[in-house]
């Protein structure tokens, strides 16, 4: 079973911004979702910090720190001169990454090289600024990777475990990012593709994800579905549906393929974004929750202030649980109109109108 106490991706951000300069934090979780990310997530929220990446799994020993000759009173002598990549040299506060610090990649030597960095935040006369921040990550063990991290180097840091994220709180994201509307709706309707195998019996269970009893070519994870999307982003120029099938089948697997060129012929039949917001009163109406929610989420993705009003007349025609997902998604913080949004005359009379369904579902 999962572990009650697992983290998402912002509850980890919000850790290592308020207490990453202090103590390493190892951060495990299952594969493609979004623990290398964290890099972009740390960049906004600490805009004064230089980002360093550094990847365990291309490192041996002497990747780290390698021999340099200094004089020393006349005489040479050996010191060791960090790897750029590991941010020593840099004056200002940093983010060092430490990104699968667990996988087989240089072995041993390399997590126990890099034991001081995790503890102390220094190596030789080299010593990180104090507002610096220092993680690591790693997979599951239960993933069947080869992950490995020595109690002695566990002991060292803050061991935590990123969750994948819900479904719900995957669309968040892919509203903020544009990830294609097909996609979208389809993560909507099929909640399984974010489910974590410790939740799944057998791999028989769940036929899009990875699950270390089965092997699999490919499967659906946060990640693989957001390169999935721009695949059908690329539709018209790939110019052949056989051809962005393989595609897809290469990324997400057989079966999350299939189902999602579903969702992709049925985008086909849409109505026309301009045809909405050039008649709002008569344009055709999407016929289907799957339709319905593509239209939606594509509004949501690509809505401007001018487009407000004409949307919001179209919006009354689609059916309550249409108007209560675009308005609760229009409220999730960090949505990129939801000032614009929220402040129009037209917006505040649909909010009055419809109070009873404020604090529903959000999707």
């Amino acid at each position: 079973m999962t572990n009650p106490y697992t983290l998402n991706h912002t509850q980890v951000a919000n850790l290592l911004v308020a207490n990453g300069h202090r103590h390493t934090m190892l951060v495990e979780g299952e594969t493609g979702i979004g623990k290398s990310a964290m890099m972009g997530a740390l960049s906004q929220k600490l805009p004064d910090h230089k980002m360093f990446y550094f990847d365990c799994t291309t490192k041996d020993l002497g990747d780290i720190y390698c021999p340099s000759i200094e004089m020393v009173d006349g005489k040479p002598v050996t010191v060791m001169a960090p790897n750029q990549e590991l941010g020593l040299h840099h004056d200002g506060p940093v983010v060092v990454m430490l990104d699968e610090v667990g996988k087989p990649g240089g072995g041993r030597s390399v997590q126990t090289a890099l034991n001081r960095l995790m503890l102390e935040r220094s190596y030789g006369e080299f010593k990180l600024h104090p507002e610096s921040i220092v993680f690591a990550t790693t997979n599951l063990a239960a993933e069947g990777l080869g992950d490995q991290f020595p109690a002695h180097s566990r002991n060292r840091v803050s061991v935590v475990q990123m969750r994948k994220p819900t479904s719900l709180e995957w669309l968040s994201w892919g509203i903020d990012n544009a990830v294609n509307a097909a996609v979208l709706s389809w993560v909507k309707d099929t909640p399984a593709v974010m489910q974590s195998f410790l939740d799944v019996k057998g791999p028989e269970d769940n036929p899009y994800i990875y699950h270390p009893n089965s092997v699999r070519a490919a499967f659906c994870t946060p990640r693989s579905m957001a390169k999935a999307a721009e695949y059908i982003d690329a539709r018209a120029a790939i110019g052949d549906d056989v051809a962005l099938t393989a595609a897809l089948i290469g990324t997400i697997g057989e079966r999350g393929a299939m189902d999602l060129m579903a969702y992709v012929t049925l985008a086909d039949s849409l109505p026309k974004r301009a045809a909405i917001l050039k008649s709002p009163d008569t344009a055709k109406l999407p016929e289907g929750a799957s339709a319905i929610c593509m239209v939606v989420f594509n509004m949501l993705m690509s809505i401007e202030d001018n487009e407000i009003s004409a949307w919001l007349k179209y919006l009354v025609r689609l059916p309550a649980e249409a108007q209560g997902m675009f308005v609760n998604s229009v409220r999730e913080a960090g949505y990129r109109k939801q000032a614009s949004v929220m402040s129009h005359s037209a917006f505040t009379a649909w909010a009055i109108d419809n109070r009873y369904m404020f604090g529903g579902d959000k999707a």
